[in-house]
């Protein structure tokens, strides 16, 4: 059967060796296949044997129509980022710890690739958000998050007291160690962790969730991916804004982080049978029947 997927990107976590035996295992079966295979130059670094052809990552979300990542959750974030302004459709094969984004083992690796080349598979089409950081009139930065943007408390550990305007209304202000501005996906990750609710990924919403606020009646929402989250500093001592907790800015009382959704989506590709509610119950450790 003739693929749709003609060029594949393979992308191997930064500086983990373990990665190399894999990936180059999955290029030898894609060219078994006749797939054009491509590589970035970090990856090459890792799997200098490989005579592939290297390419950006920029250039391979121009040429690819697929790219599979090996590693773990982080470096599907990292990658997330940077391919979806060229809808590259992604397939993660997990090398690290959870999994919640690449959920392919290893050991499954070359049957599943092969079922998806087959034209077997689901798509979930999972939102990003746009961060705008602001100090008075001027624009700081402009940042991505496929998981989370938060503005939190810095290394001098005090509160810091937030003003949070959804569509430009005053919603309220807050006192605690910090805000998560999250999307389905990041759900997951850091929001679960501070209690927010974990959302379906087919929805597309971004959820509030506060990190440990001084009101207790100071709960999570669920807004619309329509709505501009506006977060301004009113005081703290060392605020500071973060991007999936691998970009971070140093900010100032009078700042605002402006959240929205990003317009591209990325797709994230999964075996035929594939339940998002199975994978929580494996990774969470539920009951299951």
């Amino acid at each position: 059967m003739k693929s749709a997927f003609r060029t594949v990107a393979l992308i191997g976590k930064y500086k983990s060796p373990e990665t190399a035996g894999p990936l180059l295992e999955l290029a030898r079966f894609l060219e078994r296949r006749k797939v054009r295979v491509l590589i970035d130059p970090l990856t090459a670094a890792q799997v200098k044997k490989a005579r592939l052809p290297v390419l950006s990552l920029d250039d391979l979300g121009r040429e690819a129509d697929l790219a599979v990542v090996i590693g773990g959750d982080g470096t599907m974030l990292n990658i997330a980022r940077t391919l979806a302004p060229h809808d590259v459709a992604l397939v993660g094969v997990n090398q690290g710890r959870l999994g919640f984004l690449t959920d392919i083992s290893v050991e499954n690796m070359i049957g599943t690739i092969g079922t998806i080349l087959d034209g077997r598979y689901v798509t979930e089409n999972r939102m990003l958000l746009e961060g705008r950081v602001r100090s008075g009139t001027k624009k700081v930065s402009t940042m991505l998050a496929f998981n989370d943007v938060v503005v939190s408390k810095g290394a001098q550990g005090n509160m810091v007291e937030l003003e949070v305007r959804i569509n430009g209304e005053f919603i309220y202000n807050q006192r605690s160690d910090g805000l998560i501005v999250a999307t389905p996906t990041g759900s997951t990750a850091y929001a679960m962790s501070a209690g927010g609710p974990i959302v379906h990924p087919a929805l597309t919403v971004m959820a509030l969730v506060p990190v440990s606020p001084h009101t207790l009646s100071n709960r999570p929402i669920v807004v619309n991916s329509d709505s501009v989250v506006d977060i301004i500093i009113r005081s703290a001592a060392d605020p500071r804004a973060h991007f999936d907790g691998h970009t971070r800015f140093d900010l100032r009382e009078g700042d605002r982080v402006t959240v929205r959704r990003y317009p591209h989506a990325i797709s994230l590709l999964h075996p035929a049978r594939h339940s998002y509610y199975k994978m929580l119950r494996e990774k969470l450790n539920w009951n299951r029947e």
